[in-house]
């Protein structure tokens, strides 16, 4: 009997006990191809030994020191080389544990940052439908799936959703990709003045959306008119690239694709590539400089933030991804994956979409293809396919709810960066059989 509590309970897992590149192995020996780097996480595999190095190296220097009293050089150091490769303006880093710990910091420093600007009225967050920004509860206030926010609903802020960008779905039959982005960001706009702008302290999103809609990227222009309409009504840009982030979608920051940046930024995830747990969260040298000059105090905080071995996971890995330029063998094999998909699904009778960017790639399923029809909820393909899939030896990140938290299944695929293209033919192979098996 095991007495972990586990987030399914009446799952019985394997044990890993190894993983060696692209694979990881349970205790019977059997090997599982990694191809959703569990949540997109684990970005160069499960036998990086320079990192596993660089961890043991920090763990005899100095494990812990709680930065109330001490900062540590592999938290400078991290903070250096990420802001060295930055977007323009972002200047700070803020180094935690975890993705939902990087946007819940987001979230209060756009509050504090406005009370200590003497906005005060400022305290409204704006977001998208079918977004996933974490599980604190301020993180899932700000996310847009009604199936995870449902039961939490009474604890949750006030947060105001618009809809997502979200082409496959949303964009009209004689409408142009340019077109459509135009549109689907003048949501925002919309939103703000039904509010009051004079309320609102930021709109947050994820450039390229992950769990809740499946490696879903923006229309051409769609950030650009965002970033616009921000800077008009003096609303900060959070964008949380906790999955999206770190190299995954071809670019070390996702939004760089989109020709933006933002005020604020999220990343998890791929900064410690399941190593050590590590997020992080960026911003400007203005909101820095506006709490260092008010109160100069940032009311946040936990325990674990910039821990020293965590961060030298994160230097680590970062290093790693630019000096062996895994962001251009992300953008190849991501071509090869997508070419391998659609190969394998364009024509499939039950594949609508195939989308995405670098090595995050979602593929939509549905009934009828011609009217883009959902499965009926009650059949759980998404769980299903995930079983099946698991069975062959194939670990991928199927999930129900694409269209609107309840309606709609699609399958993300995030392998490492690492992958080789016989790999991606294993992994093709075997979602085929899983997808077959199941529909």
């Amino acid at each position: 009997m095991s007495h972990v509590f586990a987030r399914h309970c009446q799952a019985k897992p394997p044990t890993a006990v190894g993983g060696e590149g692209c694979y990881l192995i349970d205790s019977n020996g059997k090997r599982y191809l990694d191809g959703s780097g569990g949540a997109a996480v684990s970005c160069l595999g499960h036998s990086d030994s320079a990192v596993t190095e660089a961890i043991k190296s920090q763990l005899d220097q100095v494990a812990f020191a709680h930065t109330g009293f001490f900062t540590s050089e592999p938290a400078e150091k991290l903070a250096d080389l990420l802001i060295a490769n930055a977007p323009a303006g972002l200047d700070r880093v803020y180094l935690v544990s975890g993705g939902s710990e990087a946007t819940e910091a987001a979230i209060k420093l756009a509050r504090q940052y406005f009370v200590e600007k003497g906005e005060p009225k400022r305290g409204r967050l704006i977001a998208r439908k079918q977004s996933y920004h974490g599980n604190t509860i301020g993180a899932l206030s700000a996310g847009g799936n009604e199936w995870r926010r449902q039961q939490f609903g009474p604890l949750l802020l006030d947060v105001s959703h618009i809809d997502p960008c979200y082409e496959y779905r949303l964009r009209h039959d004689g409408e142009t990709p340019e077109e459509y982005g135009l549109r689907a960001a003048q949501a925002l706009e919309d939103e703000l003045l039904r509010v009051g702008p004079e309320t609102v302290m930021a709109f947050m999103a994820e450039p390229v959306v992950g769990a809740t809609a499946g490696a879903v990227p923006p229309a051409p222009g769609y950030f650009k008119r965002i970033r616009e309409i921000c800077d008009q009504y003096g609303v900060l840009l959070i964008l949380d690239e906790v999955m999206c982030g770190m190299g995954r979608t071809g670019s070390l920051f996702a939004c760089e694709q989109d020709g933006v940046s933002a005020d604020i930024l999220c990343i998890a995830k791929g900064l410690g590539a399941g190593y050590q747990p590590i997020g992080a969260m960026l911003c400007t040298s203005e909101i820095h400089d506006t709490i260092a000059d008010g109160s100069g105090f940032f009311q946040h905080g936990h325990t674990y933030l910039g821990h020293p071995a965590a961060a030298a996971a994160g230097y680590a890995v970062v290093s790693a991804i630019i000096d062996r330029d895994l962001v251009t063998r992300v953008q190849k094999q991501g071509a090869t994956l997508m070419q391998r998909l659609e190969q394998r699904f364009g024509q499939h009778p039950h594949v609508g979409d195939i989308r995405g960017r670098g090595l995050f790639r979602g593929i939509e399923l549905v009934e009828d293809r011609a009217t883009k029809e959902p499965f009926d909820r009650s059949r759980g393909i998404a769980a299903r396919i995930k079983g099946t899939a698991f069975e062959e030896g194939l670990i991928c990140y199927p999930m129900s709810g694409t269209i609107d938290g309840q309606r709609g299944d699609h399958i993300l695929l995030a392998p490492p960066f690492i992958i080789e293209d016989e790999q991606i033919d294993e992994l093709t192979d075997k979602l085929d059989r899983a997808i077959a098996a199941v529909i």
